[in-house]
């Protein structure tokens, strides 16, 4: 007979139930272990531009698993006939209705509800808040930046001046291109620095150009 208050056992740890915990590491441990991934990929390039691509691959990967857990735990279905997910949760941002995730179990198949995503439920889990802004590109339809003041991965960067362009924003590119390539929405993603006027450090932009087809598809569902 199973008492009151007595904690359920599971015989297999796959059996267990995803925890929806705050889930944190050190960031002295992070930063260290991130720092072996920008030094030991260093010593396999020849310029700044090969480095960061393998960060961003890097990243994708990490972006293709953060979005299938958060599938698992927020009850959110794959598609993958359609590379998307269906939503049982919503979310906003910048306080718009149209930002909102789809409720009802319904595939996300829309720009700003994707990008909502990105900016607040993806950042959340990976630095523990939402982004700092969200904005639309105003040269091109097809640009969105997500821009973050002190982005976790360059806060304690120091660049040498011979890798002055150098950028480790690309890894979390890598990341948003890894989560927006599982939810069907291909793009090309990439990380700038971006002077802010009275401020020492550039702000982190992450650039995101999304694909032809999906601009197609939102403008059919108009």
């Amino acid at each position: 007979m199973i008492g009151v208050g007595k904690v359920k056992q599971y015989g297999n740890v796959l059996d267990k139930p995803l925890n929806k915990g705050k889930q944190e590491v050190s960031l002295s441990a992070f930063a260290f272990l991130f720092s072996e991934l920008v030094q030991y990929n260093q010593t396999q390039v020849d310029n700044i531009g090969e480095l960061e691509r393998r960060l961003e691959d890097a990243g994708y990967a990490v972006g293709a698993r953060v979005l299938e857990l958060l599938c698992h735990r927020d009850k959110v279905i794959l598609d993958p006939d359609m590379r998307g997910y269906y939503s049982g949760q919503s979310s906003s941002i910048l306080s718009l209705k149209d930002l909102s995730l789809g409720m009802g179990n319904r595939r996300e198949t829309r720009l700003l509800g994707i990008l909502s995503f990105v900016h607040s439920t993806v950042w959340k889990v990976l630095f523990g808040k939402v982004a700092d802004s969200l904005e639309k590109g105003t040269e091109h339809e097809d640009e969105y930046m997500i821009s973050e003041k002190e982005l976790l991965v360059n806060k304690f960067i120091s660049i040498p001046k011979d890798m002055g362009t150098f950028n480790c924003g690309a890894f979390v590119a890598g990341i948003v291109r890894g989560v927006l390539d599982g939810a069907g929405f291909p793009a090309v993603v990439t990380a700038h620095f971006v002077p802010m006027e009275g401020q020492q450090r550039p702000r982190t932009t992450i650039l995101i150009k999304f694909a032809e087809e999906v601009l197609q598809r939102e403008a059919r569902l108009g």
